[in-house]
């Protein structure tokens, strides 16, 4: 499992994980991009809640301001 904290100093990129991938909003709002089909949608994500990313998605997470996101992932996930 692991804790980002936005803003993060690391850049965030369009990414497909390995595995699966849980994401949990502890605190502030989150615009999760994903594509489906190649068709780009955004989910608002906000305090408590989930996303799912499934093996295979192209997905990106965009705070709107500072957030914390939970992330479980297998570990070594890429």
């Amino acid at each position: 499992m692991t804790l980002f904290l936005y803003p993060d100093p690391t850049e965030r990129k369009w990414h497909i994980n390995d595995g699966e991938e849980v994401f949990v909003v502890l605190d502030g709002e989150v615009n999760m991009h994903y594509r489906v089909d190649g068709k780009e949608l955004v989910q608002l994500m906000s305090v408590g809640d989930i996303f799912y990313a499934a093996i295979g998605t192209q997905h990106i997470a965009h705070p709107v301001g500072e957030a914390r996101i939970l992330v479980i992932e297998k570990e070594g996930s890429v």
